[in-house]
């Protein structure tokens, strides 16, 4: 059985190298923990440690396939929440002509 976890983690490293993914890490460190864990025997303090790995492996694994919540790359952006400051009126001819000579 750890066989099994051993030779997924080595898989999971060589894909790693391959692709450059740093998703696969998190399972490469999934299948590394298990396999620690299940070397040792029921009563070792570190057989608990090891699986806590895998709980914080796998979630991390979880966090990092869960998609975002970013809007499509083909879509619009969308309207800004702060409305433009409001145009203002063009002068009229009597305020921008000069004052007159004295």
């Amino acid at each position: 059985m750890v066989g099994g976890f051993v030779a997924a983690t080595v898989v999971t490293l060589i894909q790693f190298l391959r692709l450059r993914d740093r998703r696969l890490l998190l399972l490469a460190a999934m299948f590394a923990f298990q396999a620690q864990a299940l070397s040792r025997e029921w009563y070792d303090f570190w057989r608990d440690v090891f699986e806590t790995g895998v709980c914080a492996a796998g979630l991390g694994l979880l966090l990092a396939l869960s998609p975002r919540h970013t809007p499509p790359a083909g879509s619009p952006p969308s309207e800004p929440s702060v409305a433009p400051p409001p145009e203002t009126p063009p002068s009229s001819p009597e305020t921008t002509a000069p004052p007159p000579a004295v």
